[in-house]
C-alpha cells in the first residue's frame, strides 16, 4: 500500500463526526492553541494529526515550504506537537504548524 494515504481506521473521526463536532473543536482550538498528537496519515502535501483531547477532529500540518530541506514529513504513527495557526469554517479544517518545522 503506498505510504501517501487518506487517514481511516479505528479512532480516527468520520466526516460527519467532525462537521457535528465543529462548534466544540473551535471552542477547544483557538488559534495559538498548542497541540499534540498522532500522524494518521501522510500526502505529498502534509500530513494528518489525530489531536489529543479533541476526538472529533483531524489537524492538517501543510506547511512543507516552511520544512527545512534536511527533514523528512513525520512518519506514520509519529508523535509530533505543534501550534493550530488557522481553522476554515467552510471545510473544517484546522491547520497545524508543527514545531519541528521551526528549528534553526
Amino acid at each position: 500500500m503506498d505510504e501517501f494515504r487518506w487517514p481511516a481506521g479505528p479512532g480516527v473521526p468520520t466526516v460527519e463526526a467532525v462537521r457535528q463536532g465543529w462548534t466544540a473543536t473551535v471552542a477547544a482550538l483557538p488559534e495559538g492553541a498548542r497541540i499534540k498528537g498522532e500522524v494518521i496519515g501522510r500526502q505529498r502535501f502534509g500530513v494528518f494529526i489525530r489531536i489529543q483531547g479533541v476526538p472529533d477532529v483531524v489537524g492538517l500540518a501543510t506547511e512543507v515550504g516552511s520544512m527545512p530541506h534536511d527533514l523528512e514529513l513525520p512518519s506514520m504513527g509519529a508523535a509530533v506537537a505543534g501550534v493550530v495557526i488557522w481553522r476554515a469554517d467552510h471545510n473544517h479544517q484546522v491547520k497545524i504548524k508543527l514545531d519541528e518545522w521551526d528549528r534553526p
